[in-house]
């Protein structure tokens, strides 16, 4: 949550650019690590996340027109009419497009929408899967809600707001995994089975105690240039889908499709018959790792995070490229990580993939040493320690 300090900087900052204005209010919204679950979200699978200890943060007042004025510490200041929210279609991938998605979302629901100027730093690096797009997202929702709904609009809602804006302004097909976790907090199991309903089951856990640090590692190339990749695997997997008549492989038995797969190989190929064998595989994993946290089995959830990076790399096939084979940086950083464990521990690659980062689970009493020898190879700073965040989206 916010600091003393903290809101002092950003109502410094805000008059600083906007002039000085009485009635702040303070936002925080963290990002997320991907503890299990990867790619299982968009097929209406379940996952595993956590809300992290990095955040974006806001400070933000209500305008009395339809005007949206951001500046955001990293990027150019803009602006957006409410007026005219379907211009910023034409900017997709950027901040603009996101403010303009979460306002059509919540006017789609029936919800209020209005000006408001806002100054918004993040702490949650881009391009290493920790969901700074998802985080920012959410962070305007939070706004609209607080300003021009009273905070009456929910965690779930704010996510499905967030993964609209996403998908249809910012033009990036993610789950709802991100923005939820961003949402609610703490570590999760989430079920997408019924996605306007998702079934949330929060865990009481704290790795430390446990005896291991959660830590990213960071390859050194961001996503950019990647949404084909990133895209191809939900397309394919729905493509297997699409022989069964459904929609999403989650609508799919096991068993069907095992039972298909020579129909299934033809009508879509074997990458997608292996991405759709990681989908079932992995779906039944995040259920086995929430079971050994709640039991406080370390050790067994540890074998099925490896289980899980060894079915990303070889049968999802997230962590390298088509569009560059020799450029392999999530590899050789996944390869790294599992050499510097030494066996202990666990490592696989992190969100989306691609590039990015690697989620590693490091044991504390080896803790230094791992740093130390990640960031001789990579590059300074290329090891990020988290602690799980209790609270999600918040405002004072």
């Amino acid at each position: 949550m916010l600091t003393g300090y903290e809101t002092e900087y950003l109502a410094e900052k805000f008059n600083e650019t906007f002039g000085v204005r009485s009635g702040l209010t303070f936002f925080s919204v963290p990002g997320r690590v991907e503890l299990g679950g990867n790619h299982t979200d968009h097929q209406r699978g379940r996952v595993l996340a956590a809300a992290i200890d990095l955040d974006t943060q806001a400070a933000a007042i209500r305008r009395d027109d339809a005007v949206i004025r951001i500046c955001s510490e990293g990027y150019d200041p803009f602006r957006l009419d409410l007026e005219n929210i379907a211009c910023a279609k034409n900017s997709p991938g950027t901040p603009l497009s996101v403010t303009a998605g979460m306002a059509d979302a919540f006017l789609a629901n029936g919800f209020g929408v209005g000006g408001f100027d806002a100054y918004i730093r993040s702490a949650v690096p881009a391009g290493e899967g920790l969901s700074s797009s998802a985080a920012f997202e959410i962070l305007i929702g939070l706004i609209f809600n607080v300003l021009y709904n009273g905070g009456r609009v929910n965690a779930s809602e704010l996510a499905r707001f967030g993964q609209y804006s996403e998908n249809k302004y910012f033009g990036k097909p993610s789950g709802l995994m991100d923005q939820l976790a961003c949402a609610l907090g703490s570590v999760n199991e989430i079920d997408f089975l019924s996605p306007d309903a998702p079934k949330v089951r929060k865990i009481d856990f704290d790795f430390e105690k446990s005896g291991y640090a959660l830590c990213i590692v960071r390859s050194g190339k961001d996503h950019a240039g990647l949404t084909g990749d990133y895209a191809s695997i939900p397309e394919e997997m729905r493509a297997v889908a699409s022989v069964f008549g459904k929609e999403y492989l989650r609508q799919v038995p096991e068993t069907d499709f095992f039972q298909a797969l020579p129909e299934v190989r033809a009508a879509a190929g074997d990458r997608a018959v292996l991405r759709s064998m990681h989908f079932y595989e992995e779906n039944r994993r995040v259920e086995q790792q929430a079971q050994a946290l709640r039991d406080g089995r370390i050790d067994e959830f540890l074998r099925l995070v490896r289980e899980s990076g060894r079915s990303s790399w070889m049968y999802l096939q997230n962590v390298t490229s088509d569009k560059n084979p020799g450029f392999q940086a999530l590899g050789l950083t996944l390869a790294l990580c599992e050499h510097y464990l030494y066996g202990a521990g666990a490592s696989r690659v992190h969100g989306g993939g691609f590039a990015g980062s690697a989620l590693a689970f490091v044991p504390l009493a080896t803790l230094a040493r791992f740093i130390r020898d990640v960031d001789a190879a990579l590059g300074e700073g290329s090891c990020i320690c988290l602690r799980v965040r209790n609270d999600g989206a918040r405002w004072v």
